[in-house]
């Protein structure tokens, strides 16, 4: 004989005591059960095929379900399973930190564990704050970009600019100056701009998306321009922070989108492919001199700042096989793949009547709906039902529409992705 429980269907079981994050649960739909993965795929409750066209929030870019990334995750779990960073050490964390320092721009030096994307953020901007007190030379202005999102704890939210995020909390953030993303036409204006911000403000850190402003919808911005804003804050000692949690390992066609940078930011901030989706894990890095910034006989002076799961060795393992995964091969060579159809369908697509602009820069494709929609209005809402009834999870952000596919996909099912794409602009 059933329980209740077994009787109720998991929506039923969900909705008794789950709260979901950026949902209305007063006018939201019910949320789909999910009960495998595997590739890019994966299956509801009633056994229907999706093909994860994000990556679920372009993390599992190795594919869900990944053997050798799962393997090494186990072996750990078997060998060490945790222990707290404070005081210890242990060599899943060691061999990480070495292995980064192969990849990432070689102005780095450190690595501080945090555990996602938010408080990556959220440590680099303690540390460039703390840096200036360090130095008796107290800063209290960040700078950012306008429509840029950087995570939701105060610090990161506070370098934010899209208020549907932040509205409630304006009087409580952080001081923060704004400034467009530099575009050939406009870098001028945008240099003089910040220009004047650093002659008001008492800066400390310039925080952004570099390349690709991801929330925003996908938005690109020149690596010309984003180098000569960067110069500028260098030469005004204002710390530099990439928030690569988006962009980094591989997704812009270079490992990190900092690499198409002349100048080095100060801070990386890296999280989401860094354990291809299998653990909840994110990194801060930084040069020695912000480090060396800390070093003092005062207690004080040091960072006090801790995450009770940080480096854990079990996304620990997970990071050291997908950085594996990422100089492989088969990666490198499924990557370009992507970036050539990329190209050659944004080609085709970029004529269609309702399309008003279309690009792509790696395995990003993103493409403007020539319609105003809301950025979680009913025709927004009507494209992400459709695609799903088509079997692909795409999530559209207000009128723009973009996938950002596992490198591990198939020809088939990139194709699909354009198709339904394709069939959803002719029906609109």
């Amino acid at each position: 004989m059933k329980t209740s429980t077994e009787k109720e269907s998991l929506v039923q079981r969900d909705q008794k005591h789950l709260w979901h994050p950026l949902t209305q649960h007063k006018t939201a739909a019910a949320p789909l059960p999910i009960v495998k993965a595997k590739g890019a795929l994966i299956w509801d409750e009633n056994g229907k095929e999706y093909i994860d066209g994000i990556a679920s929030w372009y993390t599992a870019m190795y594919g869900h379900g990944n053997e050798a990334i799962a393997t090494k995750v186990h072996q750990q779990m078997l060998e060490l399973d945790f222990v707290m960073f404070s005081g210890f050490t242990h060599q899943p964390a060691i061999e990480l930190s070495e292995k980064l320092m192969t990849v990432l721009p070689n102005n780095q030096a450190k690595i501080f564990f945090n555990d996602n994307g938010s408080t990556a953020v959220e440590a680099a901007i303690k540390m460039a704050l703390q840096y200036h007190h360090n130095k008796n030379d107290k800063r209290d202005t960040l700078i950012a970009f306008e429509e840029g999102f950087h995570g939701d704890t105060f610090g990161a939210m506070s370098a934010s600019g899209l208020s549907s995020y932040n509205g409630p909390f304006e009087d409580f953030l952080l001081k923060v100056k704004r400034i467009p993303t530099p575009q050939k036409e406009n870098l001028k204006e945008v240099m003089a701009q910040l220009r004047s911000v650093l002659k008001e403000n008492s800066c400390a850190a310039f925080v952004f998306e570099p390349l690709i402003q991801g929330a925003a919808g996908m938005k690109f911005h020149e690596a010309e321009g984003l180098d000569a804003l960067i110069a500028l804050c260098k030469e005004n000692g204002v710390l530099c922070i990439a928030d690569e949690i988006m962009t980094g390992f591989g997704k812009t066609g270079k490992n990190f989108a900092s690499e198409n940078l002349e100048n080095k930011p100060d801070i990386i901030c890296l999280s989401k492919a860094l354990t291809a989706g299998m653990f909840p894990m994110s990194i801060t890095s930084c040069t020695q001199a912000i480090f060396d910034a800390f070093l003092s006989d005062e207690v004080a002076k040091g960072f006090f700042h801790a995450h009770t799961y940080s480096a854990h060795p079990l996304g620990c393992a997970a990071a050291l096989a997908g950085l594996e995964l990422l100089q492989s091969k088969e990666i490198t060579e499924r990557r370009s793949y992507i970036q050539n159809q990329h190209q050659r369908f944004v080609a085709q697509i970029k004529t269609h009547p309702k399309v008003k602009d279309a690009r792509c820069l790696g395995v990003v494709l993103a493409l403007d709906v020539d319609i105003k929609m809301e950025r979680y209005g009913t025709l927004r809402d009507r494209l992400y039902l459709f695609f799903m009834e088509k079997g692909v999870n795409l999530r559209p952000l207000g009128n723009t529409i973009y996938t950002l596919p596992p490198y591990i996909i198939t020809n088939d099912q990139l194709q699909k992705i354009y198709d339904v794409i394709i069939e959803a602009l002719d029906n609109l």
